[in-house]
């Protein structure tokens, strides 16, 4: 069907620079295409040779290859460019070629070439029904090397990612990639090639030599470039890009087109006045005299309120001893924040009473929304128009409420009131908020606020965090998470917050159920919530993987910081735990360092000569407070030796737990390295543990909470993952 053979060769020169031999090259669906043209129908798979023009120009280098329809063309195509070659079937429905038949490798003939491309013709389509084959790519035969996968793709949340790994076959089986929102710098790269589990594999391993680190560095970084730069580009995947010891080629290519251009969102230009979240008069509109409405509900939490208080329903004059107005605008004076628990079609007219009160915030509990039916988002959008036309910022619709324990403010439906304390949290569900309440106050944990997020129609994640960065009592943040608007405005908010105040994340959404087959090895890789996790690292985020666990973090961060680095020391009168410490502090990459001589002699001096004489420090079950607190003594005197001291406690006869914590904490302030308490047990030790918590030293109740809260907190602090580039 060619003219011939140089009318499909297709060969790369220097640095990947792609040649067209001729003008034309053939389009895989039976029409040529000149020059540069490309297949941009939104959401189709872009042609190969398109393909090769969009990403090759990048610097990447590309076996020689041309494309058949027929085992004739395949042959004349072998012949031309020199054996051996490999035949790969090229079909917008086959993403796994090996598992079908659609790859051949080591072809030396064009007798070879000819068999293989009728038999791929022939077999593929039936062992995948429906699969449209547009032909058979002949490609020059690449010496064996370390199969890596470099893909892109565009995510509804934060825009572009890119994404490498180990590639091949077995990519989607390993699953071990590395993800970053771009744009990315070269640094950033370099890290994601690193933090891949097979990059002992790149470095040399076994005596191996090592593979040219810098050429795969400098593949992804001019992918991720020309991936970024092209609106057109959806998504991509280079598997395998097979690196050498010198060097790297991609070996196979599929892309995808369609608009990307959402992935540049605009920044917010409203920005919040964090004095609202500090009122001193609230109203409550929609007031009841019944305790089974929400009316009364969150009255009755205000009556603790250390401010002034109005309640408003036009049937009432007096509900739980306060005076009723029968409108917002009967109300004397100024009032700071109206919380709105009205029937939603009567909430325009009550935004629009508030605004002309000028009320800066309101408060809306009120469901019937966007989250119901378009009528329901026809409604939404009123109230925000109207509230914007007086300057009003809106908390909600649809959602619980906030609560401010050191002001009383309990602007919820929900009737306890947490203790006062340094964490913020802001979730988007209202029931995991009163069950964190509930459960924090026997806990003794506390909150600087509490807010539920609702429908985010004016003031969304961004805002609220900004509100707890400023805010002198929040030492740190936790989120919890089901979907974020405008990601990429929250990663570059986040990353200006972490250093100043840790944010912990719990991002519900992990399953795999129900998601579609990905039409990529890259769209099956790096799903939304895997995006979700690396843009989190990303930005300095701590991911973490429940709620309970979040609060691990959070109470370690709020009371004893960022641990300086790694290096652990673990005391105990338990040889079991100390074994089970070992073990979690190698999951949790806690590097229990060996004990400097020094050291060891002072404490050989006074504990019992079977002591461990190691690090975890076993001294022995009959210890006491007073040896725990010699051993303190020596740990203090040695604290640049040591980051992170984890002390594990059991219940004993022996052993006073309230003594126990009092010389914790002194040991604590006698170091500035982290100190974690382990009082293990039940009952018994609580006395200790709220001595510790009096003192704002995180305790444990069981080990590995523990080393894992330590872990996490060292993985966002360690890991470098707010690159020069930055996320714009």
């Amino acid at each position: 069907m060619y003219a011939s053979v140089s009318d499909i060769v297709m060969t790369g020169q220097g640095q990947g620079k792609n040649r067209q031999t001729e003008k034309n090259w053939f389009f895989p669906g039976g029409k040529q295409v000149e020059g540069n043209q490309q297949d941009t129908r939104p959401g189709r798979m872009i042609a190969f040779p398109n393909v090769i023009e969009r990403l090759g120009n990048a610097g990447i280098e590309f076996p020689a290859y041309a494309i058949a329809r027929t085992p004739e063309d395949a042959a004349r195509a072998a012949d031309a460019i020199g054996y051996p070659v490999v035949l790969k079937i090229l079909s917008d429905q086959v993403v796994h070629k090996t598992d079908v038949g659609g790859v051949v490798t080591g072809i030396g003939s064009a007798e070879e070439a000819a068999r293989a491309c009728e038999k791929m013709l022939r077999d593929v389509p039936s062992r995948v029904p429906g699969a449209v084959v547009q032909g058979v790519l002949v490609q020059a035969q690449v010496p064996p090397g370390l199969e890596i996968i470099v893909g892109g793709k565009t995510d509804p949340t934060f825009g572009k990612v890119i994404l490498c790994g180990m590639g091949g076959v077995l990519v989607e089986l390993l699953r071990d990639v590395s993800m970053r929102v771009l744009p990315v710098g070269k640094d950033q790269v370099r890290e994601m090639v690193h933090e891949m589990r097979g990059y002992p594999l790149i470095r040399g391993f076994r005596g191996s030599p090592p593979l040219d680190e810098e050429a795969l560095v400098d593949t992804i970084f001019s992918l991720s470039e020309v991936f970024f730069r092209d609106d057109t580009l959806l998504e991509f995947d280079c598997n395998p890009v097979i690196l050498f010891r010198k060097g790297c080629k991609v070996v196979d290519i599929r892309a995808f087109s369609g608009n990307a251009a959402s992935a540049r969102e605009a920044v917010s230009s409203m920005p919040v006045d964090c004095g609202i979240f500090t009122p001193r008069s609230v109203a409550v509109i929609g007031a009841s005299a019944d305790p089974a409405k929400i009316g009364y509900v969150v009255l009755r939490n205000l009556l603790s309120f250390s401010g002034a208080v109005y309640p408003v329903n036009p049937r009432h004059t007096e509900i739980l001893g306060k005076k009723v107005y029968r409108t917002v605008g009967e109300i004397p004076g100024n009032v700071d924040a109206a919380v709105v628990a009205v029937p939603a079609p009567a909430v325009p007219g009550v935004i629009r009473e508030c605004g002309e009160k000028k009320i800066p915030l309101a408060i809306i509990l009120s469901s019937g929304f966007r989250e119901d039916d378009e009528e329901g988002a026809k409604r939404e959008e009123e109230v925000l128009s109207i509230a914007r036309s007086a300057g009003m910022r809106i908390i909600g619709p649809n959602c619980l409420g906030i609560i401010v324990p050191r002001l009383g403010l309990n602007a919820t439906f929900d009737p306890v009131m947490p203790r006062n304390g340094p964490l913020g949290f802001i979730s988007q569900s209202g029931a995991v908020i009163t069950t964190i309440v509930d459960w924090s106050v026997p806990e003794q944990i506390g909150f600087s606020m509490i807010i539920s997020v609702g429908n985010q129609a004016d003031l969304g994640f961004v805002d609220y965090l900004r509100i707890l960065e400023k805010d002198p009592g929040t030492r740190a943040i936790i989120l919890y998470i089901e979907e974020i608007r405008k990601g990429r405005e929250f990663l570059r908010t986040v990353a200006e917050i972490t250093p100043k105040v840790p944010v912990i994340a719990f991002k519900s959404g992990s399953s795999r159920l129900g998601r579609k087959a990905a039409a990529s090895h890259t769209g099956s890789l790096a799903g939304n919530y895997e995006v979700y996790q690396a843009a989190f690292r990303q930005a300095g985020i701590i991911p973490v993987y429940s709620i309970e666990e979040a609060f691990d973090v959070a109470e370690l961060l709020a009371s004893e910081g960022y641990p300086e680095g790694n290096r652990g020391i673990v005391v105990t009168t338990a040889g079991g735990f100390a074994v089970m410490a070992s073990d979690f502090a190698d999951r949790y990459a806690i590097d229990l360092v060996p004990l400097p001589e020094k050291m060891r002699e002072e404490l050989d001096s006074f504990l019992p000569p079977m002591w461990s004489r190691e690090n975890p420090v076993d001294i022995i079950g009959d210890g006491g407070v007073e040896r725990y607190a010699r051993v303190f003594d020596v740990m203090t005197r040695f604290q640049d030796d040591w980051d992170i001291a984890i002390i594990i406690a059991v219940p004993s006869a022996l052993l006073d737990p309230v003594h126990l914590g009092s010389e914790i904490s002194r040991f604590s302030k006698a170091t500035r390295k982290v100190t974690i308490g382990c009082l293990l047990g039940g009952e018994s030790m609580r006395a200790g543990e709220r001595v510790l918590r009096e003192k704002h030293i995180p305790n444990y109740r069981e080990i590995e909470a523990a080393f894992r809260a330590a872990g996490r907190a060292l993985q966002s602090r360690m890991k470098p993952g707010r690159s020069q580039a930055g996320i714009r």
